[in-house]
């Protein structure tokens, strides 16, 4: 089960995953990513709830990233280290910001 929650203040938004970012929960994230991306120049998602994070969740994570990319930029907040850990071994880390 994942909950969200979005802040906005100005040109930044604020999207936090709590729980488990899977294949179940993922259509929901992105289609708010998307949503949310369209109209802010900085998104940053705070991770400090999430606990778990699938492939499927990676795939939204790099959706976001692609989609700032051309208009502002993201960053990923409060990373637990067991989803650090899964972003180092897919080789997300090096693709995505870090605050």
């Amino acid at each position: 089960m994942l909950t969200i929650k979005t802040n906005t203040e100005g040109n930044t938004s604020v999207i936090t995953l709590e729980g488990n970012l899977d294949t179940n929960s993922a259509p929901e994230a992105e289609a708010l990513i998307r949503e949310t991306a369209a109209s802010c120049s900085e998104l940053v998602l705070d991770l400090k709830q999430l606990n778990y994070i699938s492939s499927a969740g990676l795939r939204v994570l790099l959706i976001g990233q692609k989609l700032m990319n051309s208009h502002g930029k993201m960053i990923l907040k409060n990373v637990d280290a067991s989803i650090m850990s899964v972003l180092d071994m897919t080789g997300f880390s090096e693709m995505l910001t870090f605050e």
